[in-house]
This record gives structure tokens, sequence and C-alpha cells, in this order.
């Protein structure tokens, strides 16, 4: 580095090149500009805080500012102003105070280039005295500055300067008496103090809008490479994928023909068929094509059952494609025939397309009959054991009750599959470009929440382990902390995004700092309401609410409330309190109709002059923040409100209840039901995590239980195996559902979707201390 400054230095006292200059200029520009605003805003704050004074003061030693706020041309323009008026006094002052401020912080191997700079000036100076005919001038000059000048050799030939009738034509001082010496010298002077203004160390306030802008870029190359990173992975993917299809395909052609049309009539087909119906025309149908195709796989389509009380040798020789002659049939085979004639009445239903897919796949069948005679009667003999034959009806029974599980797995996923009534597949509206888990909790989840700038996460277990964890570039956990005391909610303050609230099960709520790794205080709600069932931060950050709600009068868990979908009402008594963020006092306490009652979820809306809250007593109520009293309240749920949320417009709120409905509310009337879905089970609560020996674990909600994109079309919500994302405003009387994410193996209690990336991050959290995150690219339509 000191090589590289005194490089810079030194070529600033050469003769400039015409793009060397610009740069100095721009540096000398740019430095006065950030002391200029730095000034300004100093203005602004002393005049803020009423220092009238120092305001005064700061003016005065501003206009008498030697250094020109950093300006370089204003500095040259006040030497040339001391040369031209003959003011060698303040000349040599000025040149002192210079060298002071600024050239004496600057190392030794600089002091030659200043020496060279004040000989310069003071031979300017000169020049110009004998120039404009003021001898004078030149003779009080050496007269004053003999005593330092006589022993610098590079003084010794211009003490006669004074007495030379015309210097400008003497060898010694021709070169100086030039206009262009002139010119590169005041130039050499304006590059020398540029660089130096560049170099020198600066106050970090100075320096704040480079940094800002510095971040800024280094942000959105950080984006760009994750951008980068995804597309990267999304090929990788792809490019796997076709692999492993190729590889199948290898293998499928080495297979026997047997196994090959068993493989084109298994899953290929019954996925065609799933894609080609309607979700609930295809329910019933389904019923019916495997009903026919495990019909046909036990029978062949041309083989009679076998008579009832036949030996096993018979039932051998059936299964080789030996007919003998039968009256009657068996149980087995009735059953056979009654599920037969149901898949008829059931593809007597079908389209014509339909039809024809269904006599191809007729015909198939019996072309694998066939082979499949031809493969069992090539590789059994007469004398085959009992055990082998026992075996082959063995493997036939597998096959059935494989197919049979395959249509159970495809009927619970059909909502998530189903395609529309023309049969066409629908595109997904999203692409899931990588899921991650994040284990480092141990027991169940009750709040899972990322931060205002979409890169933190912090989640809460019912252990009292609360986890701070960055996603972005890597999953890693920066904080960790354990409650002695049981925590109940959640909630990042907005500002300052560092800063945690977490609130308690004995009435209080404490500020825990994420960096510092510590508690900054902890303040007492309420001794006779110590749980905390809720907190949500202002979008100002001046202020919170915080819900607290007396001891629940159910001490165990009811497990007929849990069977019965959780709709009985444990209607505590409780109060909604707001705090002032700043001096964590409390500023005051809403006025709750028709009585106290605990209130479990809240959220603001974008600017903070709303608050929706849902209560115990089923009510939805909603505030005014500006007038601190409630606008309109309203019968929302046959049950306790479980989460709230305004729309992404603000026009309308949506709750959920233990009723297990999800409903859209128009807040401009009070009460007026704009839509209504019923949810399962697993969506709502309450929880269920059942194990060995009919234990059963039960969680009641805490966190929330939807969320919304970045343009509220679509939200995800719980389920008993990971999230799932319904699409919104659709004029169905059913959500339709638009992708399951998956991943869990216990059911999910709390969802969040962060928008702040141009990449929507989706969070799930299940009951076995499992988070999955989930990144979604939309696709633009």
């Amino acid at each position: 580095m000191a090589r590289g400054r005194a490089a810079s230095l030194a070529a600033a006292f050469l003769p400039p090149r015409s793009s060397a200059g610009g740069a100095s200029g721009d540096v000398g520009a740019s430095m006065a500009a950030a002391a200029e605003r730095t000034d300004e805003l100093v203005r602004e704050y002393l005049l803020f805080r009423g220092f009238t004074a120092a305001l005064k003061q700061l003016d005065a030693e501003i206009k008498a500012d030697r250094e020109k706020g950093f300006r370089v041309d204003k500095i040259v323009d006040q030497l040339q102003q001391f040369v031209q008026s003959y003011d060698l006094v303040a000349l040599r002052d000025y040149w002192s105070y210079l060298d002071r401020r600024l050239f004496s912080r600057l190392e030794d191997v600089y002091r030659p280039t200043v020496n060279k700079l004040r000989t310069s000036l003071f031979r300017y100076y000169l020049v110009h005295t004998v120039q404009t005919g003021r001898n004078d001038k030149a003779q009080e000059f050496f007269l004053k500055q003999a005593s330092e000048l006589q022993n610098q050799a590079e003084w010794k030939d211009w003490f006669v300067l004074p007495f030379l009738p015309t210097p400008e034509s003497n060898p010694t001082f021709a070169t100086y008496f030039s206009r262009q010496w002139a010119d590169t010298f005041i130039v050499s002077l304006h590059n020398f103090l540029s660089v130096l203004f560049q170099c020198m160390p600066v106050p970090v306030i100075l320096n704040f809008e480079a940094e800002c802008l510095r971040s800024s870029l280094i942000q959105e190359e950080n984006e760009s490479l994750r951008h980068k990173l995804f597309a990267l992975q999304a090929e990788s993917s792809r490019l796997k994928k076709e692999e492993l299809e190729m590889e199948q395909e290898v293998v499928h052609h080495k297979l026997p023909a047997y196994v090959a049309n068993m493989d084109r009539l298994g899953d290929s087909e019954l996925d065609m068929t799933c894609s080609q119906r309607s979700a609930a025309h295809s329910l019933q149908s389904r019923g019916g094509f495997l009903s026919s195709f495990l019909l046909q796989s036990k029978k062949g389509p041309a083989r009679p059952a076998h008579p009832s009380g036949a030996s096993p040798t018979q039932t051998s020789s059936v299964l080789l494609g030996k007919k003998e002659p039968t009256n009657h049939q068996s149980a087995k085979g009735k059953e056979g025939a009654v599920s037969c004639k149901d898949g008829k009445s059931h593809f007597s239903g079908l389209g014509a397309g339909e039809s024809s897919f269904l006599q191809q796949r007729q015909k198939r069948l019996q072309e694998h009959g066939k082979e499949r005679k031809e493969l069992l009667s090539k590789g059994t003999s007469q004398g085959q054991s009992a055990e082998k034959k026992t075996d082959a009806s063995t493997a036939e029974t597998e096959l059935c009750s494989e197919l049979h599980a395959e249509q159970t797995e495809t009927t619970t996923k059909l909502a998530a599959n189903s395609a529309d009534a023309a049969g066409v597949r629908q595109e997904q509206p999203f692409i899931v470009l990588s899921q991650e888990e994040y284990g480092e909790h141990h027991s169940s989840i009750m709040y899972c929440r990322v931060d205002g700038s979409g890169r933190r996460v912090a989640s809460l277990d019912v252990d009292g382990v609360i986890k701070v964890w960055s996603f972005n570039p890597i999953m890693q956990t920066k904080a960790s902390s354990i409650s002695k005391s049981p925590l109940l909610s959640l909630e990042w303050a907005t500002k300052r995004d560092r800063l945690l609230l977490l609130g308690s099960g004995v009435g209080t709520v404490r500020l825990y700092d994420t960096e510092a790794k510590k508690n900054l205080c902890e303040i007492s709600i309420d001794e006779n309401m110590p749980r905390i069932l809720s907190l949500a931060c202002s979008p100002s950050g001046a202020s919170f609410v915080c819900s607290a709600a007396a001891q629940s009068p159910i001490s165990h868990v009811d497990f007929s409330a849990v069977s019965s979908g959780g709709k009985s009402m444990n209607k505590v008594p409780g109060k909604l309190l707001l705090w002032d963020t700043k001096t964590m006092k409390q500023q005051l306490q809403f006025s709750l109709e028709p009585g106290p009652i605990a209130i479990n979820c809240t959220a603001f809306n974008h600017n903070g002059n709303l608050l929706v809250t849902g209560a115990a007593d089923g009510i939805v109520r909603l505030f005014d923040m500006q007038q601190h009293e409630c606008a309109m309240s309203w019968n929302a749920h046959d049950g306790e409100v479980y989460s709230v949320e305004f729309s992404y417009d603000e026009n309308t709120v949506y709750s959920i209840g233990g009723d297990g409905k999800f409903i859209q509310w128009n807040i401009h009337k009070s009460g007026l039901k704009v839509s209504e879905y019923h949810l399962p089970s697993a969506a709502t609560g309450p929880f269920v995590l059942s194990g060995y020996s009919g234990y059963k674990q039960v969680q009641f909600p805490r966190g929330k239980l939807f969320a919304f994109d970045s343009e509220g079309n679509y939200m995800v919500t719980c389920s008993s195996t990971g999230g799932v994302i319904f699409k919104l405003n659709s004029e169905e009387k059913v959500l339709e559902s638009c992708l399951s994410l998956g991943g869990h193996r216990a059911p999910v209690v709390t969802v969040d979707w962060s928008t702040a990336m141009d990449c929507g991050t989706c969070l799930t959290a299940s009951m076995d201390g499992k988070i999955k995150l989930t990144t979604l690219l939309a696709q633009k339509a």
C-alpha cells in the first residue's frame, strides 16, 4: 500500500494527461460532495435537537474553514489569490497551515514532493512579481526569506533575479517565465491535493454512502449468484432425471416380455387414467378400473374359476392355464364377478375417448394373459412341489395387494393431482427449486417465523428452545437459547430485525438480541394472566401488542374435543395491551366486548393503522390503531379462532377456526362473509401424533396456520405430511390444491412464506421437530 500511495503522489506532481486530470478532479469532487452532505446532515440534526448555539458556531467555523470543505479548486484559488495580491505573509501562513493539517500526516517518503511543491510555489510568486513590474516585492521576498533560503542549493542562482533587466531571456530563468510552466505547476498542485484527499483517512460518516453503495452491489451480486445456483440446481436435477429415465429404459428392454407388459399395465396406464378424468368422476371410475384389473389378474381373460373345494393340484392346474369343467363358482369367484359388474357400471359413464382406451387395455390384458401362461408353463413341470405352487399363488396375491395399496395412495393424493374436466393436466404455478431440512430441534415446533429481510428464521419448540438460523447461502445456526420458563409466543421486531419478542407462560415478555445473544430486558405483564398467547409488532416499530390470558381451566388434554374437531370453546379471560417498544412501558389496554377474553392471534396491516385479532370466543375483532378502539367485531367461528391475516389488498381478512373452516371476511361491512371453505382437521388442528401402545401427543395451534405468496393469489397450509399450496380467489366451492410440498413424517403445525427474495421460500414445521425450507420459483403466466 505504501508503494502504491507513493506512486500516486509522485505521479500527481508530474504534468498530467487529460484523462488523469479528470480522474483526480472526480476524486476531489466526490470528497467535497461527501463533506457538504455531512455538514447538511449535522445542521439538520442540531436544528432538530434545538442546539441553536452549536448551529451558529458550526456555520461560523464552516465560513472560516481554511480547508474549503476539501474543495481542491478553492484551495488552489486561495493560493493564487495570495500570489496576485503580493501577500507573502498570508501565502506563507496558508502553506504552513496546509503542511500541519494535511502534509504532516504523510510518511517521510513524501516529504521531497511536498518540498518541491513549496519551492515551485515561491518561484511562481517571484515570477509573478517580476512579470508585473513589482521588483520591490521580489526584493522584499529575498529579505524576508534570505535566512531560510541562502543555504538551499536550488535557490543559489535566484538571488540575482530582481537585478536582471530581462530575466525571461536568461537561460536559467527562461523556463519559469513561460506560460507552460505556470500551467503545469497549477495542475500538478491540483492533482497532488486531489490524490492526497483520496489517500488520507477520513471519518466513517464521510464514507457512509460509499459503504452503502458497496453493500448494495455485494447484495446484488449475491442475489445474482443465488439465481445462478438455483438454475444450476434445476439443470442438474433435470439431467439426473434424464439419466435415470435412460437407465430405466435400458433395464426395461432387458426384462422378459411378461414383466415389461406388467410395467406398462401398471403405473403408466394408471397415471394416464388419472390425468384424463375429473376429480369426482375419477374416484368412482378408478375403483371400477382396479376391480376389473384385479379380477383379470386373478382369473385371466378366458379362465373359469376353480370349483369350490378344489384341491391344491386343481388350483395349480387352473393357474397353468388348464381348463376344467366347473358347475359352481367359489365365494371368492362370486366376489370377483360382483366387482366386475361394478366396474362395467362405472365404465358405462365414460366418454368415447376413454372407452377406446379401455378396449385397447382389454386387448393388452389378453396378450398379457397368454404370455403369462407361456412363462408359467415353461418354468413349471408336472412334478412341481407344493411349496413352489404356493409361491406362485403368493406372488400373484402380492401383486394384487400392491395394486390395492396404489389405489389407496392415489385416492389420498387425488385432490392435489386431479386435472380439469377437459382431461388436460394443469400447469403447476410454482417450480420447486430445492427443499432443505433444519433439524436442530428435538421436540415439537410451536413457532417458525422469517424476519423482514427474508434471510433469517426464528423457531421455538415446546421445550423452550429458541433457534435463530440463516439459510442463505448455507443453512447455519446463528444463535441458540434455552428458556427456564415455558415460552408460548414469538415475534420479530420490525425496525431492528435483530431483536426478538418472546412471550412466556409466567406473565413476562423478553426482548432478545439475536446478534449479542442475550436478553436486553424483561417486563412483567400481569401475574393474574400469565399466559402470553400472541405478540405482534407494528410495522412502524414504535409499539407492539401483547395478548395475556389466565390459566386454562383444562389441566389435561380433552380428547373428546380433539375427536369432535376441537369445536368446544375454552373461554378463559384475557386482555389485549399496547406497549411502547423503546421505553418498554404499557401505553393502554384495549376494550374487549362483550367481556374480557383470551386473544389467540393478532396481525397488523401494512402501515399499522389496523389490527385484526381472533379470540377464544370465536369472535374476530378489528381495531383502529389511530383511535385505539375496536372498530367492528363479528362472530366468525363455531369454536376458537386460531389464525387471522389480512388479504393482499387489505379489503378483507382471512381466519381459520376450531370448526375447520377457512373464511374470508369483508372489513368494510361487518360480518359479511365473502367466501367459506372447509379444511381437513390436519390443516386446522388440534394436531395429533400417534405412537406405539396407543400413545398420543396432542398440540393445539400456536403459530401461523396459513401464509400468502407475494401477490396474495396462493396460500400454504398445514397437513399431515407437509405443506399444501392452494389457489385463492377462485369461484369454486372447494379450494383448489396446486402443489403438495411434502417431506414430513409428522403433522405440520405451523407455516410461513417469505417473499422478500425473488424466489419465494416456504417454511413448514412439524411435531417431530423438523423444519422444511422449500424454495419455489413462480411461473409467470
